[in-house]
């Protein structure tokens, strides 16, 4: 880490100088009770400093060795540092030993010392120093070796006093933002039940003086020209130089057709000839038959002029004087199709499976044309809007992804304790000051007996 101003009473010095870094407290099962704490690296939520699962012995028996930690320890994850998982432990426990438990106090608080770990300064040096390709760790040598920003005491608590109230606010509207999408997903499925019952348009039907009852129910079939599923080529015909794009039910993302992700692509020859029956043309709409997850959906895009599609997928072809195709879309991406038809089949494990006489059999609500017309241009800008708004969203989350990070710097800085230390500089300088502090760190631990190795007591 590059030197840069500090205020006179700060100190810029290593980790190592602070707390043993890499110096922990083993146990085994044997050592433990049936309700202490264990924690892996996956019940820590990355960058955000929460645990998402907690566990006991009793529910998590380990067979390797653990790190002990008490109450009030920072837990540092130092595999795949990047992660930045850090938290400060709420009780005792052990933890995996890719978790290094540290206790700075009583000269270096805690607190500090957690949010110290996590500003952008101290993760781009682990990640400069990290070793390992596929599971990068900080290594204890380097780990000692860390840059460390060495506050007076006083101004410690006051730095970790802001940066709790901070960066609390910061989480609490992180929270507030990532609800946001849900809320819009669960208002899209609103908006889509309404267009399928008519509820959309039933104002729409009123001033065009039409009947409530003028919706007819049909079978797919009565309404489409062609419901088929596709076929699987046979002889690995992928690996010819094909023109025609096949698809399969991974390219069937966030109800779009998404061929850039490991497009495959067949001859003319197969395609016109040994999978005739599975051909697809631009506005047809698709849905995948076989799951979980089943009832994902599409419109085939014009950007080619034929398509071609394996068994997992069914092809509706709307007859264009009974159905308009992105009508027919909207009411399978609703989902009352799949429910009717699966709706026996909750709590079956693994494939699941519509058949394709299920699907041509499919009731489908069927509205006059222009009705139909109205239902798809409130539909689309019904979600327009939904989806600027989580845009927005998404924007402003990223803003305050980026806060975190500031606030932090502005913290290691001094800049939020600039006006503190104008008003109480006996706090910071003399005895006060970082580098008396790390003068009396040193000798707290030149006259500690040594420690001895053995198996610890019970946590």
């Amino acid at each position: 880490m590059a030197q840069r101003e500090l205020s006179p009473e700060w100190l810029q010095t290593q980790l190592g100088d602070i707390v043993p870094y890499g110096k922990t407290r083993k146990c085994v099962l044997a050592d433990v009770t049936d309700d202490t704490w264990v924690l892996e690296l996956e019940d820590v939520e990355k960058k955000r400093s929460r645990i998402l699962s907690r566990k006991t012995a009793k529910d998590r028996p380990f067979k390797s060795a653990k790190n002990r930690f008490d109450k009030g320890n920072v837990l540092y994850g130092k595999l795949r540092p990047y992660l930045n998982k850090v938290v400060v432990a709420d009780s005792s426990g052990v933890c995996t030993t890719e978790i290094i438990p540290l206790d700075a106090e009583p000269f270096v608080l805690n607190r500090y010392l957690f949010h110290w770990l996590r500003t952008r300064d101290f993760l781009n040096y682990v990640n400069e120093v990290s070793y390992g390709v596929n599971m990068p760790r900080l290594g204890t040598k380097d780990g000692v070796a860390a840059p460390f920003m060495l506050a007076p005491l006083a101004e410690q608590k006051i730095i970790a006093d802001k940066l709790d109230t901070l960066l609390a606010q910061v989480e609490n509207t992180n929270a507030r933002l990532e609800r946001i999408p849900q809320t819009l997903k669960r208002f899209r499925q609103s908006v889509l039940a309404a267009a399928v019952s008519g509820r959309l348009t039933e104002e729409w039907r009123k001033q065009h003086r039409i009947e409530d009852g003028s919706w007819a129910v049909q079978a797919a079939l009565d309404l489409c020209k062609q419901v088929q599923s596709g076929s699987t080529p046979k002889n690995n015909p992928f690996d010819q130089n094909g023109t025609i794009p096949f698809l399969k039910v991974y390219n069937i993302v966030n109800q779009e057709i998404d061929f850039e992700y490991r497009p495959q692509f067949i001859t003319e020859e197969v395609h016109s000839t040994k999978l005739k029956r599975s051909i697809g043309y631009p506005g047809d709409v698709l849905m995948n038959i076989v799951g979980p997850p089943l009832g994902k959906v599409a419109i085939l895009p014009d950007s080619y002029p034929e398509w071609n599609l394996n068994q997992a997928i069914t092809l509706f072809r709307p007859d264009p004087k009974e159905l308009q195709p992105k009508f027919l879309y909207y009411v399978l991406c609703e989902g009352s199709m799949v429910r009717e038809v699966t709706h026996d089949l909750k709590g079956i494990v693994g494939q699941v499976n519509i058949s394709l006489t299920q699907c041509r059999e499919a009731k489908i609500p069927c509205p006059s044309l222009p009705e139909q017309t109205e239902i798809v241009r409130r539909v689309d800008q019904l979600f327009a809007h939904a989806d600027r708004i989580e845009q927005q969203a998404n924007n402003a989350l990223a803003r305050v992804n980026n806060l975190t990070q500031s606030i932090l710097a502005k913290a290691f800085r001094g800049e939020l304790t600039e006006q503190w230390r104008k008003d109480n500089p006996e706090l910071i300088s003399g005895e006060h000051s970082a580098g008396a502090l790390l003068e009396r760190i040193k000798a707290e631990r030149a006259a500690a007996p040594k420690g001895k190795r053995g198996r610890k007591v019970s946590v």
